[in-house]
């Protein structure tokens, strides 16, 4: 049987992973390959999910945990996309806010799998808006323990990647560039548009190398670790909208995203990503703020107008999560009432991640191939 190209990639929430996934799945695919996608979260309900497979991919999920913490799910989530069918690529995205991968991901997978899964280098992606502060002066809006998070990431990753150059003037890029150098030198780093695929040639060429990879295993404080993820709420909130007339989803996502950035704002609660996503018959639309002092965006529009609709909303800020329930509880009311409907709330989870115990962790990384 041949392994299964096993491909992880990963970077802080908001970095653009599900977009890099998703184009990813879309190059392999006119390469005649079938694609098997994991994603991640630490609750259900997850937007990422749900967009990957309104896009026609086949999406496996391990909820209520990082790939970390339940490794076994991560592999029992393989096999039954191999069940449906049988995937010669696996990409998978593990959750944002999780370090550590190299010693208990994929080191596990090299020394327990290795027959069924060929391991690509892990790629990082920098979120630029807060790479630069906290690369370079430090005020990002968190504390420095979820800073911590963020530059950990880096550090065990094989190559970096930064992502949203169409938004970046070229110095921009070299300024950030310059930061990882002096932040880890000698790491490969690459420059993308997830949204527009500027660069994706480098990227798969990149996940095309053979060899041992995942070798940067971490020194890593724990309590440290711990105490940055809690440091952030973390909601995931799913609801149906009905109205007596038809109102334009996209504005909708929206207005949901940007009277949450006022809301959060206020409170000068630093905003790690919020997401939006909207589904009806076969519609579906994406708006997402990745950090506080930039404007939402539309990333995914659906042209759908509609009198209702699925709506499942994604947020990681830091504040107190129920504080935060409050907050998107009142925007969701009042950007619907805006538009003339009503929205009904199925499920909502709101809470701060536990503290991360890994399922396995190796402390030196594989030396050969089978050994």
């Amino acid at each position: 049987m041949i392994p299964m190209r096993f491909i992880m990639i990963g970077g802080f929430l908001g970095a653009g992973k599900t977009t890099t996934v998703a184009r990813l799945a879309r190059a392999y695919q006119r390469r005649g390959l079938n694609v098997g996608i994991v994603t991640n979260d630490q609750a259900t309900d997850l937007v990422d999910t749900q967009l990957l497979r309104s896009q026609g991919f086949d999406v496996g999920e391990v909820a209520g945990s990082c790939f970390c913490c339940n490794f076994n799910a991560l592999t029992g989530t393989v096999e039954k996309l191999e069940a449906a069918r049988r995937p010669e690529v696996i990409l998978t995205e593990p959750v944002g806010s999780c370090t550590d991968l190299v010693a208990t991901v994929v080191q596990p997978l090299l020394r327990l799998c290795a027959e069924r899964f060929e391991v690509a280098p892990y790629g990082v992606i920098v979120k630029p808006s807060h790479g630069r502060k906290i690369l370079g002066n430090g005020q990002s809006g968190f504390s420095s323990k979820a800073a911590y998070i963020f530059k950990k990431q880096i550090e065990e990753a094989d190559f970096a990647i930064i992502n949203r150059i169409d938004e970046l003037s070229p110095t921009e890029c070299d300024d950030l560039a310059g930061l990882l150098q002096d932040f880890q030198p000698g790491l490969p780093i690459l420059r993308i548009s997830a949204k527009t695929g500027q660069g994706f040639d480098s990227l798969l060429e990149m996940l095309d190398q053979r060899g041992i990879f995942g070798r940067r295993i971490l020194d890593l404080d724990y309590d440290i670790y711990a105490e940055g993820e809690a440091e952030l709420g973390w909601l995931n909130s799913s609801l149906r909208v009905t109205a007596p007339a038809a109102f334009d989803l996209d504005q909708l996502l929206l207005s949901i995203v940007r009277r949450l950035r006022q809301s959060l704002k206020a409170e000068n609660a630093e905003t790690a990503h919020l997401k939006t996503i909207g589904l009806w018959e076969g519609f579906f639309g994406v708006a997402n703020l990745i950090a506080s002092d930039l404007e939402p965006e539309l990333s995914l529009p659906s042209h759908c107008r509609t009198t209702e609709a699925e709506i499942v909303v994604n947020a990681r800020v830091a504040i107190d999560p129920k504080l935060l329930e409050e907050h998107v509880t009142r925007s969701v009311h009042a950007a619907c009432q805006a538009v003339g409907g009503t929205p009904q709330f199925r499920q909502t989870q709101s809470f701060r991640p536990g503290r991360p115990v890994p399922t396995h962790r190796y402390e030196e990384p594989l030396v050969t191939l089978g050994k």
